[in-house]
């Protein structure tokens, strides 16, 4: 297994596969009476957040105490970063205190990667978003609900061989969608990606996908699910498209293009949405939807990275909960 979790083209699909029956493994723990796990015991996990995130800060704090880890959350704003700390008098700070493992959100790209091999600490890292480079674990949670809603119970062991996945949107400014092309294409689906040809980012063509700039196009070719992303005005200096208006119209999931859509595809979204603008209400609602699937999958796929780096891959399946 890999020290550090940092991007998901660090992952073959062995390794990918088994962080997906890892998490197959702590989902079942979620309907035990008691949801408390022993393997990080004695080890302590940092959320340091250079950048706001609800969602996935909760994510990872919910994952390390459900695995018994002590957890320290860091927040830049109001912290000795907001004075001018270095990341690199940060991390030896963090080493300090015993730091086992550090999630990390960083708003310039490569922050995590830095933070792993510059020799400044001894702990696992694990990027929870930099820049508009990559975030694994979102790639990660999402593979895994397309996993469990294709093959339901019979998941184990299996890729995404020949599901073929639509990426619609802000794909220029989007870490998730980086995320989700190489760890999809690792696990065998066939991506496309759609978007205003002023939304696709330089070098695109040397990315394993198909390039639409029409959404009718690319739902024509009949994807098993459609991951809507959000647009990220706050990366936007410049005016990208004409409208919201248009925009919703040309490349919005509305409610006339969900009856495109085959009775299995799933529709996705990473969060959080903009409705009436990349996603209709009546898509985001609907029994396609795998939006809150996500949110609950994202527990288990952080505690199953949680446990692969830092517990190690020689704890006994018990200590799970889950058989191997």
């Amino acid at each position: 297994m890999i020290q550090h979790l940092l991007s998901t083209r660090d992952l073959d699909r062995e390794a990918a596969i088994r962080i997906l029956d890892v998490a197959e493994d702590m989902a079942q723990t979620a309907d035990r009476e008691v949801r408390k796990l022993p393997p990080l015991r004695g080890k302590t996990v940092v959320n340091l957040f250079f950048e706001d995130s609800t969602r996935t800060r909760l994510s990872f704090e919910s994952a390390a105490k459900r695995l018994s880890a002590d957890v320290i959350t860091f927040s830049a704003k109001g912290s000795s970063v907001s004075k001018g700390e270095s990341l690199k008098d940060t991390a030896q700070t963090l080493a300090a205190m015993g730091a086992d493992a550090i999630v990390v959100r960083h708003h310039d790209s490569g922050a995590a990667h830095q933070l792993a091999h510059a020799g400044w600490i001894d702990a696992a890292i694990i990027n929870a978003g930099d820049g508009t480079h990559e975030h694994p674990t979102q790639a990660l949670l999402d593979a895994f609900t397309m996993r469990s809603r294709r093959h339901g119970a019979d998941s184990r062991g299996r890729g995404l061989d020949g599901l073929r996945v639509a990426i619609v949107g802000d794909i220029l400014h989007s870490r998730v969608a980086r995320s989700n092309v190489w760890l999809l294409t690792t696990l065998g689906a066939e991506v496309h990606v759609v978007a205003p040809r002023t939304l696709l980012p330089h070098g695109i063509e040397h990315w394993p996908v198909t390039v639409h700039e029409h959404l009718d196009d690319a739902l024509a070719a009949a994807p098993g699910a459609v991951m809507m992303l959000r647009i990220q005005t706050e990366r936007m200096r410049d005016a990208f498209f004409p409208s919201s208006r248009e925009y919703a119209r040309e490349w919005g999931l509305t409610a006339e293009r969900m009856t495109q859509l085959g009775p299995d595809t799933m529709v996705m979204h990473p969060g959080p949405m903009n409705r009436g603008l990349e996603i209709s209400s009546a898509a985001a609602d609907s029994s396609a939807s795998t939006v809150l699937d996500q949110v609950t999958n994202g527990v288990s796929i952080r505690m199953a990275v949680l446990y692969l780096l830092v517990a190690g891959s020689s704890e006994t399946a018990d200590s799970t909960g889950g058989e191997r």
